[in-house]
């Protein structure tokens, strides 16, 4: 059984090993303090050229960042809290997001923005949202949510050796939790769809990130009751792929949405909204529901 945390750190220790093109670079990446375990002693083994700890400006190093992947990099941008990401936002979305669109799909943007959601940890309502639903609303941005250690390592492979801008937003309330990783599973990012990490025909569970935990212990307290539930990850929140949702709760006929964020405007409202709109109202049992941050 793996952590999560150390999962991250086996993900950028394997991209860092197998490719010369990629590269880390953001702030606090050689202090445990920022980021935890998932960065410990990469600088050591593979130079602080490509494990890059640089001043506070996260507009700049994104910025940097952005033309490295235009010259043949494949950067990863750490920002040690999402909310520091809001200072590099016109470089993510005014400029990866739409570049190669622009350039008639010739330019592409193999960058990786990670952004660390930081609740908890003493750091105050500036250093503590998670914002997922502001980076999943923006085309031409990959936006990936691992829940599980094997996806913490895995999908952050899969977004270095995208061609496309992800958006990888991690949770350090997920860094001591242990799942099985096996050998390192290079998947093609355009192709991860959501994943039943519980079956049941009593109830749907969506959630995403550490909300996919919740709904595991929610699914464990509903099997007390005799309830089964379908738990689902998301794991990519943008593009949305909701086929086994909507097969889910075909069966079910009940949905609960559970998130890390805000309700209004947030991804789960949009999962609700694309379930009603495919399947009809009449499909459900019972009206869905949100959970939600207050």
């Amino acid at each position: 059984m793996t952590p999560y945390g150390d999962a991250i750190r086996e993900g950028f220790h394997f991209a860092l090993a197998e490719d010369p093109s990629v590269l880390v670079i953001g702030q606090g990446l050689w202090s445990p303090w920022y980021v935890g375990n998932t960065m410990r002693d990469l600088e050591q083994e593979f130079g602080t050229d490509r494990v890059i700890d640089t001043p506070v400006s996260e507009l700049a190093c994104t910025g940097a960042a952005i033309g490295a992947a235009l010259c043949g990099y494949r950067p990863v941008v750490t920002h040690p809290r999402v909310d520091f990401g809001l200072l590099a936002i016109d470089q993510m979305v005014n400029q990866a997001a739409k570049w190669n669109a622009m350039f008639g799909g010739t330019s592409p943007v193999p960058a990786v923005f990670r952004l660390i959601v930081n609740r908890g940890g003493e750091q105050g309502a500036q250093h503590s949202q998670s914002l997922y639903s502001w980076f999943a609303h923006v085309p031409g941005l990959r936006v990936v949510t691992p829940a599980t250690s094997a996806d913490a390592r895995d999908l952050l492979l899969a977004s270095i050796w995208s061609d496309d801008p992800v958006v990888y937003i991690d949770d350090r309330w997920l860094y001591e939790v242990t799942s099985e990783l096996d050998a390192p599973n290079v998947l093609d990012l355009a192709r991860v769809r959501p994943q039943t990490l519980r079956s049941g025909d009593d109830i749907t569970l969506v959630g995403f990130s550490w909300s996919t935990k919740l709904n595991l212990e929610a699914a464990e307290l509903l099997a007390d009751e005799h309830i089964e539930a379908d738990v689902i990850d998301l794991r990519v929140l943008n593009p949305l792929d909701l086929t086994p949702i909507l097969e889910s709760v075909s069966r079910t006929g009940r949905l609960v949405v559970a998130e890390g964020d805000w309700a209004t405007c947030g991804v789960a409202a949009e999962v609700v909204s694309q379930v009603i709109e495919e399947l009809g109202p009449s499909a459900l049992l019972a009206a869905p529901a949100r959970v939600t941050l207050a």
